[in-house]
């Protein structure tokens, strides 16, 4: 194969997995057939083996690249020297917009990979246990500079923000007039603001004193 081959076949393999995300996005594995794939994608049914043996692999395919990039994106927040406020912004910003760019894939990795084998779960499963552990470093590195409480449960702040990305994320996958950056700024000053008025909240202390 040449390599203008190989390039023509890697790009038609791509909308084919972009195609079987927006297939299993609207109708679940279950529910979805090789044939529904197809014809998404506007080849014959028989035509799509050339990109996948079963639909099963097609599930695989696509929760591998609907996860794959966010975890590239959040080595690279973690490894950089940004403050612990920016390297939270940035988290949130690339776990969003992932969604937006990518939404059918993401949407199914969260929803139908259980339904994949133990073998190719177990690969998603490292991935995505990577993802938090770097998040879990982001917020311990904040605790080490102060700049947050040091009773913060960084395993637990983890969690919660890729739970609130996701719960947003599935909102913005099926409203695409959804506003990408206001939704991100109102999750990132809730991470950072909190819900309490700080003001108030020194003033009632005063009092109580």
């Amino acid at each position: 194969m040449t390599e203008t081959s190989a390039n023509k076949y890697e790009q038609q393999r791509h909308a084919a997995i972009r195609s079987a995300a927006a297939v299993f996005a609207e109708k679940g594995f279950h529910g979805s057939s090789t044939k529904d794939i197809a014809e998404h994608l506007g080849i014959k049914q028989g035509s799509l083996y050339y990109y996948f043996k079963s639909k099963e692999e097609a599930l695989g395919e696509v929760c591998l690249f609907g996860i794959q990039d966010y975890v590239q994106h959040m080595e690279t927040i973690a490894s950089g020297d940004q403050s612990f406020e920016a390297k939270l912004v940035a988290t949130v910003t690339s776990h969003l917009t992932s969604y937006r760019e990518k939404n059918e894939a993401l949407k199914v990795y969260n929803d139908e990979r259980l339904y994949l084998p133990e073998e190719r779960r177990s690969k998603l499963k490292e991935l995505g246990s990577g993802y938090r552990q770097l998040l879990e470093g982001i917020f311990e590195e904040g605790m080490q500079s102060g700049a947050i409480r040091r009773t913060i449960d960084c395993h637990f702040a983890a969690q919660a923000v890729i739970g609130m990305c996701n719960a947003w994320g599935d909102l913005i996958v099926r409203d695409p007039d959804l506003d990408l950056f206001e939704i991100i700024q109102k999750c990132t000053d809730l991470l950072i603001n909190g819900f309490m008025d700080k003001k108030n909240s020194n003033n009632n202390k005063g009092k109580m004193q």
